[in-house]
């Protein structure tokens, strides 16, 4: 057996032998860029903690990552299905690791903003290329179930980010997160040479260079006024990338259109079955993603768990993927796709319904049927779209089918985080300042307690520290008056501190069932404009042979 794998997929005469090993290394190449995210959900607090961040800085530690990751990605595709897929997926994972490096040596807001960027680009060239070398590797007949494994190695990961940071944790300090990144990207790269067959395109023609550029600019300014607006404000920086996003898209699409090779051809979401699966996977994300970004603040700071502990909370999704990815594999090639992904849309938006009756009373025991019907959701809905998203492109283009699918993925994962955090947010606020109205709280006090959930607990914190303080100099005070008067006022601070900690816990819980309701009715709308958008079997056959056609044209060309 050879120790690097040379001989290239298009030239095998059959199906490759080892296609299955070679599934588990991109598989786990998968893992480690979705964990990037998942992860730094519950390292946030101590990364905030140690460096000091401001809630601006620790928002663009998060999304940090996402601006690179979303713009270069149909562009790096392009460069992968020219010159090498393995090349692509090899490098992105020493970029990815060199990045992980280097946010575990930060010890700055802006050093830790500028590693998840370098992530981010090393993701860029990942993602694409995990699907492109999946679909040039496995025959036709076997896509699908490769595709479902897929999905369902990202549903994991979205689960299993927190446990692996909440166990790391326990014992050393957040930049570990990154640290644990680099062991298994060096994995993954030894394997890809050993496992994955080498693969580019047939034909050898330039990349759509200017296309491409038009791409990175106006996704990069969508992801970034995605970003800037609802969190800091519809200032000149915001609407400055909104409008460089409409002119550069509307730029792209002309382009492109008139283009005789597009690095994208854009007539493909002419097509239902193709603009219906984009579609679905923005809107499944945008609920997935805005639900774990206020899921975890509540297990954390309302019910009390520990990094760890979320994490394993939050493990019923990661099962329920599994289960729904085996479900969708059974059901798609019998009632089509259309009616397996509708089920699952409905059933995501039945999650995010059952997510309305949280209140200050609810206990872990109300997250746990969403959770599972959430992940149900998951395996049932996105393999289907996964596939026939990669089904649209020929073999020259699949590192850009991958891309377009993880583009679509990645912006509904920020208009999630983006418009659902925004309005978790301001809700939050408004709610707290009905439960501490009439209080003797200082303005500055609660205008802190309001900026975010966690600094709403550290102010009954301050207030619960400052009851210990005046409760030990009763204790020392030697004049019986002045010492009842020091009980009476620790007494009296002990109580507003139980209060106020309250008083956070209810507006938190009412602001999560505030907005799992607009994500309900976000992904209910999705889920008819969905259900419409992709067409019946009969006629989603016809289309898929239809595009057949035009692949089998555009190869003869």
């Amino acid at each position: 057996m050879r120790l690097v794998m040379t001989e290239p997929v298009e030239g095998m005469g059959r199906p490759y032998a080892r296609r299955w090993w070679a599934l588990l290394v991109l598989c786990l190449s998968l893992l480690i860029i979705v964990m990037a995210n998942t992860a730094l959900t519950v390292a946030a607090p101590d990364m905030t903690k140690d460096l000091g961040l401001s809630s601006a800085d620790l928002q663009w530690v998060i999304d940090g990552y996402t601006v690179p990751y979303a713009a270069l990605m149909l562009l790096l595709g392009a460069i992968g299905d020219k010159y090498s897929r393995r090349g692509a997926l090899v490098l992105g994972l020493v970029v990815f690791g060199a990045g992980a490096v280097f946010g575990y040596l930060a010890d700055s807001a802006a050093t830790v903003i500028a590693a998840r960027a370098v992530m981010g680009v090393g993701a860029a060239l990942i993602m694409p290329a995990t699907l492109s070398l999946l679909a040039a590797t496995f025959p036709r007949a076997e896509r699908a179930k490769a595709i479902v494994l897929w999905t369902a190695t990202a549903g994991l990961a979205i689960a299993a980010g927190p446990v692996v940071a909440g166990a790391l944790l326990r014992d050393h300090g957040w930049s570990s997160t990154f640290l644990i990144n680099v062991p298994v990207a060096a994995v993954a790269v030894v394997a890809a040479f050993v496992l994955i067959p080498p693969s580019r395109a047939g034909h050898h023609d330039r990349i759509d260079y200017v296309g491409g550029l038009l791409s990175v600019i106006w996704t990069g300014s969508l992801v970034y006024m995605i970003i800037e607006g609802p969190h800091f404000g519809w200032g000149v920086k915001a609407v400055t990338a909104a409008v460089v996003a409409g002119v550069a898209l509307v730029a792209f699409v002309l382009w492109e259109l008139r283009h005789p090779r597009p690095i994208l051809d854009v007539r493909r979401f002419a097509h239902r079955r193709f603009a219906g699966s984009n579609l679905a996977v923005a809107l499944f994300f945008l609920a997935v993603f805005g639900a774990f970004y206020y899921l975890t603040q509540h297990l954390q700071f309302v019910l009390g768990y520990d990094a760890l502990e979320t994490g394993v909370r939050m493990l019923p999704l990661a099962g329920a993927v599994f289960v729904g990815s085996a479900l969708t594999g059974w059901l798609t090639p019998r009632v089509g796709m259309k009616w397996t992904v509708s089920a699952g849309m409905v059933g995501g938006t039945t999650a995010l319904a059952l997510l309305t009756r949280i209140d200050a009373g609810s206990g872990y025991g109300d997250f746990v049927a969403p959770l599972i019907i959430l992940g149900l959701a998951i395996g049932l809905a996105l393999s289907p779209c996964t596939d026939a998203i990669m089904g649209a492109f020929p073999e020259s283009e699949l590192g850009v089918g991958g891309a377009v699918n993880d583009t679509s993925l990645e912006l509904g994962g920020s208009l999630g985080i983006a418009i659902l955090g925004s309005l978790l947010a301001t809700s939050y606020g408004n709610h707290l300042t009905d439960a501490t109205a009439g209080s003797k709280l200082p303005a500055s006090a609660l205008d802190t307690a309001r900026d975010s959930v966690g600094a709403g607990y550290a102010v009954a914190q301050g207030i619960g520290d400052k009851a210990h303080r005046v409760a030990a100099q009763a204790a020392q005070a030697k004049d019986p008056q002045q010492a009842a008067q020091l009980k009476q006022q620790a007494a009296e601070l002990a109580s507003g501190a139980r209060r106020m900690a309250d008083a956070v816990g209810s507006a938190f819980s009412d602001a999560v069932a505030h907005t799992s309701l607009v994500g309900a009715v976000i992904l209910g709308i999705g889920t008819v404009l969905v259900a419409v958008l992709l067409p019946r079997r009969e006629a989603a056959v016809a289309e898929v042979r239809e595009e057949e056609k035009v692949l089998v044209d555009g190869a003869a060309d």
